[in-house]
């Protein structure tokens, strides 16, 4: 959003921003919240559907609507199967193509499943990679796509996250209705926030995830907050091991807006999620991992961001370390910024104003 933002009010830019309906909920009120509206929306999800459906349909309605509007670039974001097949169908139609946040590699294609591969597939055919760290560039610098051009840019998450933290502390309203959302959750607990829905971890993963849930969650003195995913194969796990207890709270997936007030809020995020390993260390919250590879080793080196795995044993030892050792979660809450100043939108902007004015 910091990027259509940008390129709207750019003068000389003509600007559509097409959606196909991936994670419906959520873009929308993501949209609301940056005050803007799809100009094309596709609305092509559909329930039960496969990964080679949705790919396949989103490739032949891109192609579509590329053969219509002829662009002169097209930019994907992040590694969704929307990306990655809106990316083809740029390939497909001879589109130039401008990815942003490229670079991102775990270098294992099974983990995380299929974002790998996603990432991968998109910076083999990508014109302009608009990398976030140094080392993102490094990554694209040893692979096939030789003939494209690279900027350091940041990550535009982080320009998201900034301009909604500025919003929460500067608007007196809207931070107070957001604590109204929340008010079950104790003043006096410290607050442990959740996020998980990887498929690499279905089935067992899930169950490991759960059990450690459990054991974090008989500290006396912790609220266990987890917007679940509507994921039907997490929503089935999760409820059924985690419901019923008293200090673990299962909610609806939540706004934009008021994920950022509970990551702000939280005194630790547990976690499986790319984005988050972001946001934790710029809002200065310790983050644990719930994974064995990531993409993002900056993440790790500042010390904020650590890698557990599912093993509910690794997650109970250090949450517990984090809350009673004081010195050490202070070394893990420091505001660190290995993704960008905030400045990425209008970098990528700015660049491609300069391209196409050549």
């Amino acid at each position: 959003m910091p990027v259509v933002k940008a390129a709207r009010q750019q003068t000389g830019f003509r600007t559509t921003v097409a959606v196909t309906g991936q994670h419906r909920q959520m873009l929308d009120q993501v949209f609301t919240v940056f005050g803007e509206k799809p100009d094309i929306d596709l609305n092509l999800m559909a329930p039960n559907q496969t990964l080679a459906g949705i790919t396949a349909n989103v490739v032949s309605r891109m192609s579509e609507v590329l053969s219509e509007l002829k662009p002169d670039v097209m930019l994907v974001h992040g590694d969704t199967p929307t990306a990655m097949a809106a990316a083809m169908a740029g390939f497909y139609n001879r589109t130039l193509i401008g990815h942003v946040e490229a670079g991102l590699r775990s270098n294992d294609l099974q983990r995380p499943w299929p974002e790998e591969f996603n990432r991968v597939a998109i910076d083999a055919i990508a014109d302009y990679r608009f990398a976030p760290t140094r080392s993102a560039y490094e990554n694209l610098l040893k692979e096939y796509n030789s003939r494209s051009k690279i900027l350091v840019t940041g990550n535009t998450g982080i320009d998201a996250l900034l301009y909604v933290s500025r919003r929460i502390d500067e608007d007196e309203s809207l931070l107070r209705q957001i604590s109204q959302r929340y008010a079950f959750l104790d003043q006096g607990r410290d607050l442990i926030l959740v996020t998980g829905h990887r498929r690499e971890s279905f089935g067992e993963g899930f169950e490991r995830i759960c059990d450690g849930l459990l054991g974090v969650a008989q500290r006396q003195n912790v609220d266990v907050l987890y917007p679940v995913h509507l994921n039907p194969i997490v929503q089935s796990v999760v409820q059924k091991r985690l419901r019923g207890q008293s200090n673990i709270h299962l909610i609806e997936p939540v706004e934009y807006v008021d994920m950022v007030y509970l990551m702000k809020r939280a005194k630790l995020i547990i976690t499986d999620s790319g984005g988050i390993q972001e946001e934790g260390p710029a809002l200065g919250r310790p983050v644990l991992v719930m994974r064995d590879v990531t993409e993002r080793p900056e993440a790790l080196s500042t010390g904020i961001v650590k890698l557990i795995g599912t093993d509910p044993k690794r997650m109970q030892d250090e949450v517990s370390r984090l809350l009673e050792d004081e010195n050490h979660y202070n070394a893990s809450a420091r505001p660190t910024f290995p993704y960008g100043d905030g400045t990425a939108s209008l970098q990528i902007v700015s660049f491609l104003k300069k391209e196409f004015a050549a």
